[in-house]
């Protein structure tokens, strides 16, 4: 039987968990690149091309870098913005999971439960999830690669997602920094980003939409 990859999709409308298909979380140290344990090093190289590729790379900050809940997290924020910066990627938060009652937006109230929405609306097709709920991120990983093409990072702070496309474990301050780092250093080695300007992007979306 062929070794099951974390591909983007749309693969089904109820894709099967990574895990039931043998994925496996990486050990320390390591991480994984569409369901292959690798070194943690490839992939930051695999990672940073892939971004690069991207003409809607979108950086989805979760609740635990959104909220500054203690120093390490405000330290981590930081850095996701020169993260950020350094392609440039658009920074969509991902919202207070709680639903409001009486009156319930999908796109914003259960966002991510529901981020194909915002994939599909902003034409994303390579994002990063980081400080995302555990729970929450399995859930929208999987939603968005049973509907969407979109390329998926984890950058998780425990063990990693095996629905990710790519997944890192054990993140840092440094781990983020890393990650900047070996963008900068591919674009001057020539890796141009193909991200579209978001001043273009949004010109073209209001003609669809017109």
């Amino acid at each position: 039987m062929a070794q099951y990859q974390v591909l983007p999709g749309p693969e089904a409308f109820l894709p099967p968990a990574a895990a039931s298909m043998g994925v496996e979380l990486p050990d320390p140290g390591q991480a994984h690149i569409e369901g292959r344990i690798v070194d943690e090093e490839e992939a930051y190289e695999y990672a940073a091309r892939k971004l690069l590729a991207a003409k809607v790379p979108t950086i989805f900050p979760g609740p635990l870098v959104l909220w500054k809940w203690n120093e390490k997290a405000a330290q981590k924020a930081k850095a996701l913005r020169k993260l950020a910066d350094s392609m440039p990627m658009r920074l969509i938060p991902m919202a207070d999971y709680r639903p409001k009652y009486p009156k319930i937006d999908p796109e914003v109230e259960i966002n991510p439960n529901h981020p194909n929405l915002t994939i599909w609306h902003n034409k994303i097709d390579a994002c990063i999830f980081v400080g995302v709920h555990c729970h929450q991120a399995n859930l929208a990983l999987k939603i968005i690669r049973g509907g969407t093409d979109c390329y998926t990072i984890a950058m998780c702070a425990q063990a990693g997602h095996e629905d990710a496309c790519l997944s890192f474990r054990d993140i840092s301050v440094q781990t983020i920094e890393k990650m900047t780092e070996t963008i900068l250093r591919l674009k001057k080695e020539g890796v141009k980003s193909q991200a579209v300007p978001f001043q273009q992007f949004t010109m073209n979306l209001q003609g669809r939409v017109a």
